[in-house]
C-alpha cells in the first residue's frame, strides 16, 4: 500500500503540519482582528488577555505564574507593527505556555524613545541550542515564521535558550519604525492652518 512507504508518511506528516501551521496563524489572524476592535493600541493589554487565555487552558495543574511589565510611556504602534509585534510575542507566550513547562512567564515591554523592546522569558526546561541555532526545526515554523515576521518590520529577534534554564526572546524595532505618528503629523498643512 502506499501509505506504508517512509517518503510518503514523511510527506503526509508535513503537509498535516503545515495544515496545523496554517489553522493557527489563521486562528491569530482572527484573535488578532478582534484585539484590534476590542483594546486599539493596547499592546500590554493585548497579552495580558493571550497570557490569561493560554493559563486558564492549562489542563494539567501546572499553570505558571504570569506578568507583563511595562517599562516607559506607552505609546501607539502603527498597525501593521502591532499586528506583527503581537504575533510575534504571541508565537513565544504559545511555546512556553504549551511547551517550556515553566514555572514563571514573563513579557517586559520597554517604551524607549528610540526602539521599542518587547522580552518573554520563561524559566522552562529550554530548547535544544542546535535548534535555536538553526533558526527552528524542520516541520516546524514557529521560530522561523518568527524571524520572517521580525524581519518583515525592520525589528530585530533574538533568542536565547539553554536546556534546563528557559528561554528568553527578545524583540527590538527602531522607535522611527515602530511608533505611530499622531494624527496631526497626518493632516494637510491647510486644515492646521484652520485650526
Amino acid at each position: 500500500m502506499l501509505l506504508d512507504r517512509p517518503e510518503v508518511q514523511k510527506t503526509l506528516e508535513t503537509v498535516i503540519e503545515q495544515a496545523r501551521q496554517a489553522i493557527i496563524e489563521g486562528r491569530d489572524a482572527v484573535q488578532g482582528l478582534r484585539l484590534s476592535t476590542v483594546v486599539i493600541n493596547e499592546l500590554a493589554r493585548a497579552l495580558s488577555m493571550l497570557g490569561e487565555e493560554l493559563a486558564a487552558a492549562q489542563h494539567d495543574g501546572n499553570c505558571p505564574e504570569f506578568r507583563v511589565d511595562v517599562k516607559g510611556t506607552p505609546r501607539d504602534l502603527v498597525p501593521l507593527v502591532w499586528d506583527e509585534v503581537y504575533r510575534i510575542t504571541s508565537e513565544a507566550l504559545r511555546n512556553a505556555f504549551l511547551h517550556a513547562h515553566a514555572r514563571r512567564i514573563e513579557v517586559d515591554i520597554r517604551y524607549d524613545q528610540r526602539q521599542l523592546c518587547l522580552r518573554v522569558r520563561d524559566n522552562g526546561k529550554g530548547i535544544d541550542p542546535k535548534v535555536v541555532g538553526e533558526g527552528g526545526r524542520v516541520g516546524h515554523y514557529g521560530l522561523t515564521g518568527m524571524h520572517e515576521r521580525a524581519k518583515l518590520v525592520g525589528a530585530k529577534l533574538a533568542v536565547w535558550s539553554e536546556l534546563d534554564s528557559g528561554t528568553e526572546t527578545e524583540l527590538t524595532i527602531p522607535g522611527s519604525i515602530a511608533y505611530a505618528k499622531s494624527h496631526a503629523a497626518h493632516w494637510p498643512m491647510f486644515w492646521k492652518k484652520r485650526a
